[in-house]
């Protein structure tokens, strides 16, 4: 140990040379692990900004189908409904522009809508939700003017025959008429509305599935 006590003693001026390599090597080091430590928090940041603009886009993408299913369910509530066909004819009338513009809104939406959400590219997105925007806005104006109007646009003798539909409709569909008289109702409403309405597909179907399963049989013999 004597040795290194009589070199330290002999050569102490070095202390000063060698402290400053120290602090000049202490200071580079510090610098790369600043610099190591801000590109591990730069890549933490662009990961967790990726995830959080994926999610904000998988929010509003279930937003867009629930308002998507929320306008469709309205539009439900008229097409599965005959009474309610009847006391707002306008929503399936096919000669009037809204009406028009509501069923071409809704065909568009349908047409965007996509079947698994990771298909989205950025741009079908806007289309997507600029059709579901255009479908609700189209459907309330539709919905509104039919309220407006309801049966304004048929002739004193058209809206008594719309008034006797609807009231066969309404015993047609009734658990407590017998199953002679929810025949005989579903019949003559069907002729009442023949030339005044005409009533969709699916408005028929729920119609005589209605009638057909208080009667106990198939569709075709509520036909009958």
């Amino acid at each position: 140990m004597e040795p290194l006590f009589d070199f330290l003693g002999s050569y102490w001026w070095l202390v000063f040379p060698l402290s400053g390599v120290f602090a000049a090597w202490g200071s580079s080091w510090s610098k790369a692990s600043e610099r190591r430590h801000q590109r591990k928090v730069e890549l933490y940041r662009l990961k967790h900004q990726g995830v959080a603009v994926e999610q904000a886009r998988s929010g509003e993408i279930e937003t867009l189908l629930t308002a998507h299913d929320a306008v469709n369910k309205r539009w439900l509530d008229y097409e599965l409904d005959a009474a309610k066909l009847i006391d707002y004819p306008i929503m399936t009338d096919v000669r009037e522009p809204l009406t028009v513009a509501f069923l071409r809104a809704k065909r568009e939406a349908d047409a965007l809508r996509p079947a698994d959400s990771d298909e989205l590219s950025r741009n079908r997105l806007a289309e997507y939700r600029n059709a579901v925007n255009d479908f609700d806005v189209a459907f309330r104006v539709a919905e509104s003017e039919a309220h407006r109007l309801k049966d304004t646009a048929f002739s004193g003798a058209e809206r008594q025959r719309l008034t006797t539909a609807r009231k066969l409709v309404t015993v047609a569909v009734d658990e407590a008429a017998t199953p002679a008289e929810r025949q005989t109702a579903y019949r003559r409403a069907r002729r009442e509305l023949d030339g005044l309405i005409v009533l969709p597909d699916a408005t028929i179907a729920s119609l005589e599935e209605k009638v057909a399963r208080m009667l106990g049989t198939g569709p075709e013999k509520a036909q009958a």
